[in-house]
């Protein structure tokens, strides 16, 4: 039952920083699951992504109604996404479970590391997307 209550809070938590900040959820939903659940790999991201779809469902009508989402772009970008991840699902699924978690765990020091470098402007103005008109 306090798992439970825990998994719930998680997912609270996860889907307001997810909505809030723009993330996909999994920087959250995954760590979290191996770390404080004891989840393995292959099962937190499989989780991850279930819990995900109806959380950036949710975010992308509030956002949508906003008018902060851009369709004529995000259309293209999604059905490419789809077809990333029955690629990308078919390689995870063919890892070993610690280089998976390895791989993971590098993607976001390598993002946060990014993500830090320009909100400290330590870029060149050039590398910057144009703010959207």
């Amino acid at each position: 039952m306090l798992e439970a209550l825990a998994l719930i809070a998680l997912g609270l938590a996860a889907g307001a920083v997810a909505a809030a900040l723009g993330l996909g959820g999994g920087v959250i939903f995954v760590p979290s699951l191996v770390v404080l659940f004891g989840f393995e790999q292959h099962l937190a991201q499989g989780t991850s992504l279930a819990v995900i779809f109806p959380t950036a469902i949710v975010a992308t009508v509030a956002h949508a109604r906003m008018g902060n989402v851009r369709w004529p772009l995000a259309i293209p970008i999604g059905i490419a996404g789809v077809i990333g991840a029955v690629i990308g699902a078919r390689i995870a699924l063919g890892l070993d479970a610690d280089l998976l978690r390895r791989m993971f765990g590098m993607f976001l020091i390598v993002l946060a590391a990014r993500m830090a470098w320009r909100a400290w402007g330590l870029t060149d103005r050039s590398e910057r997307s144009p703010d959207r008109t």
